[in-house]
């Protein structure tokens, strides 16, 4: 059998296969410490629970319309109204089964065998994969720990070209923490505009911020840019629903018209379950949301101050999202029982094998010589996996 070129061009996602193996490990009663799932540990709340229990007594449980009930997408449109003054209706909203899918049926519609896709590095692992899936060729634009890893505007102006379609903006970013402020936003919304390509806005992190940061999305920034945005969102992160797979995406109504019909050719609609669900996460109490992420915070600051207190590591204070991204490239070319540590794989491996713990290797997002951690897990279990990590790289010689 002959596997067609595009699906040959893909890996797996290095996330799931380091969540998988671990997994696996632990189902072998071997205790493991995993820093690599990217979803919250906490439960689903009750009244979201409690509102997809209704949907099923209720009967609710056939298709629905391909692109998301009109209460789930009013819901939506509240949603935006309320946390980003953005004003949206039914044509401008789609209901996928998660933001990747969101993400997969944008590329699909707005990509041609040519066009250029500009992705900052370090990047989400998913972003090159859709991007060479629509036959179009993503262009990384590489940032540095030294400007806490956000673009520099003059190279995103060099990087654009005729051929260059969109630029993908993930903030609070995956892997990095990375979150733009208003000014930073504008400076590349000034960008997008003189050059008049779109910005797919990946937002799905907007609710995990720290410190008192105000979140802006770049959308909001005026009537102008909002025409060249699509937003890509979602339930999963900000009310811990990773596997009610429900995303959405707001934009111009003829790319979600269209979006909508390559989703009616693949997976017609969302989980009508999860649909009730998450209409109720969006439109019911937000509390249950700054508590988590008041936990998040504690989590977040013990696990930088163990990391900076490391020999020979660095990290970046994350101002979103809930991973760590610290540079271990000093540990690279070291060895363990006369093996080297090549890279961030071999030390993820190391680490992993060894020391029981689980983490991503930096090459995964575009990004050798560094480690994402995620502090999604108990305090209790970053403690302990920190100190096994520390163990681990002092055996390293």
């Amino acid at each position: 059998m002959t596997i067609a070129r595009r699906a040959q061009q893909i890996k797996p996602s290095a996330t799931l296969t380091i969540t998988a193996k671990a997994k696996a490990m632990k189902a072998e009663g071997i205790d493991v410490i995993g820093f690599g799932a990217g979803e919250p540990d906490f439960d689903t709340p009750d009244h979201i629970k409690r509102a997809a229990i209704k949907a099923l007594e209720d009967g609710f449980t056939k298709y629905t319309a391909v692109g998301g009930i009109d209460e789930l997408k009013d819901a939506v449109i509240r949603k935006f109204k309320r946390d980003n003054g953005l004003d949206f209706d039914r044509a401008q909203i789609l209901v996928s089964c998660g933001g990747k899918h969101c993400l997969y049926n944008l590329a699909q519609v707005l990509f041609d065998t040519g066009d250029e896709v500009i992705i900052p590095s370090p990047y989400w692992v998913s972003y090159p994969p859709i991007v060479t899936l629509a036959s179009a060729n993503p262009v990384i634009l590489e940032t540095t720990e030294e400007s806490g890893f956000k673009m520099d505007p003059d190279d995103l102006r060099r990087t654009i070209n005729k051929k260059t379609k969109a630029l993908v903006l993930n903030s609070p970013c995956n892997p990095t923490g990375m979150t733009y402020t208003e000014s930073e936003l504008k400076r590349i919304a000034d960008i997008i505009l003189e050059s008049g390509i779109y910005v797919i806005s990946d937002e799905i992190y907007e609710k995990i911020v720290y410190d008192g940061l105000k979140y802006v999305s770049i959308a909001s920034l005026g009537e102008d840019i909002k025409e060249r945005t699509i937003i890509v969102h979602g339930v999963s992160k900000t009310y811990s629903m990773t596997g009610w797979r429900i995303g959405f995406t707001a934009g111009p109504s003829s790319i979600i018209g269209a979006m909508n019909k390559i989703q009616g050719q693949s997976t017609s609609n969302p989980t009508s379950i999860s649909q009730k669900a998450s209409q109720e996460a969006l439109n019911g109490p937000q509390d249950i949301v700054q508590a988590m992420v008041g936990e998040f915070q504690k989590r977040r600051d013990y696990i930088i101050d163990r990391l900076n207190s490391l020999e020979n590591v660095s990290c970046v204070k994350p101002a979103g999202a809930f991973y760590v991204f610290p540079n271990i490239s000093s540990y690279l070319g070291k060895s363990f029982k006369g093996e080297p540590i090549r890279d961030s794989i071999h030390l993820a491996d190391y680490l992993l094998d060894v020391a029981r713990v689980a983490v991503v290797p930096g090459a995964a997002f575009g990004a050798e010589g560094y480690e994402r951690l995620s502090f999604a897990t108990s305090m209790e279990n970053i403690e302990k996996g920190m100190d096994r990590v520390e163990k681990a790289l002092k055996e390293l010689a």
